[in-house]
């Protein structure tokens, strides 16, 4: 059995509600995050203690993701749009207003940004128009969150009907509808050396489908709570979880064996619900945002 300590290394606030939004910037030392105060913050893993301000904008940020390619970082507006931010001069570059409606999540890949709303839309943008390209209208119930296989092929989405749906990342025609939760789909990843895709959702539970002909391996009750999100490794043998209830979870990667449960009561944890983390490329740390306002960076030794 893997040993693991846990350690805690920071806890930071700044933050004047919940923090929803977490994305590493193209150099790793750097992450981002946003919440419901419209602030959008760059904290730097050297030097941790004060973050900087780099956008604030008139309603909650869900979603934030970083374009590694043209180093550059794109906001979700809830109820407006996209802002995308030069990381170089810490300047807006230009922004797109494409919906009334809360944004959940963001992918980017090649020129094409995929925006997954509350209205059970994916908008497409094209990122040297500045324009949306297509409406995937997938659903009647919110995107709550999108993954892109590793190998470049295929975006999935969890959606708040229960269901994940698999789609060609060329042509976004679909490929499978995976039924298995029974609640909100809200966490989704593919495993980085693309063998799994592993849900989690409001339903507690985790989902190890096969990332080949997507059948069901394996359903594991994971949590007491709704899972908010999940993160993997660089090198793909572990990951986390964070709940609704809390907790982050450690979980080896092959086995789907629970490795570790770091909380409020072991770790000086959380004290609300955990809704995003990001397993650092930076010096393997875990970084984790919640409810309670604070961000907490955790060493792990195995």
């Amino acid at each position: 059995m893997v040993k693991i300590q846990v350690n805690k290394l920071h806890t930071l606030t700044g933050h004047n509600d919940c923090i929803y939004a977490l994305a590493e910037a193209p150099d790793p030392r750097y992450f981002f995050t946003g919440s419901g105060d419209g602030m959008v913050v760059l904290w730097d893993l050297d030097d941790p203690k004060d973050g900087k301000l780099i956008a604030k904008v008139n309603h909650s940020v869900y979603a934030l993701e970083v374009d590694s390619q043209r180093n550059q970082l794109i906001v979700g507006h809830n109820f407006e749009g996209i802002h995308v931010i030069d990381l170089v001069d810490q300047k807006e570059l230009w922004s797109l207003n494409i919906t009334n409606q809360s944004i959940f999540d963001i992918k980017i890949s090649g020129n094409n940004i995929f925006v997954g709303t509350a209205d059970g839309m994916i908008i497409v943008i094209d990122t040297e128009t500045k324009a949306v390209k297509r409406h995937l209208k997938i659903s009647e119930k919110s995107v709550r969150v999108l993954a892109l296989s590793p190998d470049g092929y295929r975006i999935a989405a969890g959606l708040s009907d229960h269901s994940i749906k698999v789609f060609d990342l060329n042509t976004l025609e679909p490929i499978h509808n995976l039924i298995s939760h029974s609640n909100s789909v809200f966490a989704l990843g593919y495993q980085p050396n693309n063998s799994v895709l592993i849900s989690g959702g409001r339903d507690a539970s985790l989902k190890i489908w096969d990332a080949v002909d997507y059948s069901l391996k394996q359903s594991i009750v994971a949590h007491l709570y709704a899972i908010n999100y999940l993160a993997f490794r660089e090198d793909g043998r572990y990951f986390v979880t964070c709940s609704m209830d809390k907790s982050i979870k450690v979980w080896d990667a092959e086995s789907f064996k629970l490795l570790k449960v770091i909380d409020k009561a072991r770790y000086a944890g959380h004290g609300t619900s955990i809704n995003k983390v990001v397993w650092s490329r930076y010096n393997q740390n875990i970084i984790s945002i919640s409810d309670d306002r604070k961000i907490s960076i955790w060493n792990l030794e195995f």
